[in-house]
């Protein structure tokens, strides 16, 4: 379903950003939740836009941007108007772990993220070493820096599905109620207008 389609959608829709280092597995993992197939891909120049429905009356839009360095600093500009992050890793790439966290972390001070909940996927658990679901949650310091949303950590793999249903169904569960909180607010604050 391309953007086009997008206004034919019934019922209430939410933005989901993935982000991740480049090589951390985002465009493939996009690919097998949308397709149910792994496509072998390249890495991102720019971003892909993907829409999956996610129940009959919520659609989930997915900015998969790129993750190389040059892009790393656009990318505050895809998290406006969010209803939940999806931080990719690679977490079999260790020499890269504390890059991530890193890039994980100051995005996480963004204005524009304040309260969205969070899912972290600890992907390519098929290679040998890579970390679990709890080491990743230890060192990318989750409690600490998520402490004010709802954030999970799923551990996956791109190339044969697994953890992605579970990853999706979380991402779907906090966007929703992330969603219905912010009409809420936005009900209160037309009402405290009058």
């Amino acid at each position: 379903m391309g953007l086009q389609n997008a206004k034919c959608c019934p019922g209430k829709r939410a933005n989901i950003v993935m982000l991740g280092l480049d090589f951390a597995g985002k465009s493939t993992l996009l690919c097998k939740l949308r397709y149910k197939d792994a496509f072998l891909t390249i890495p991102t120049i720019g971003f892909n836009v993907d829409m999956i429905e996610a129940g009959k009356d919520f659609t989930l839009t997915f900015w998969d941007v790129g993750g190389q360095k040059k892009m790393r600093e656009l990318w505050s500009n895809f998290l406006e108007d969010t209803d939940g992050l999806l931080y990719v890793v690679d977490s079999a790439a260790k020499h890269r772990l504390e890059e991530s966290r890193r890039e994980f972390e100051l995005i996480l001070k963004s204005e524009s993220l304040k309260n969205v909940p969070v899912v972290v996927l600890a992907n390519k658990q098929d290679l040998p070493g890579a970390l679990n679901a709890e080491e990743i949650t230890r060192r990318f310091k989750m409690k600490k820096y998520c402490s004010d949303r709802n954030w999970y950590v799923q551990p996956c793999c791109a190339i044969t599905g697994q953890g992605l249903p579970e990853a999706l169904q979380r991402v779907t569960t906090f966007a929703r109620h992330y969603s219905k909180s912010k009409e809420t607010f936005t009900t209160l604050k037309e009402l405290s207008a009058f």
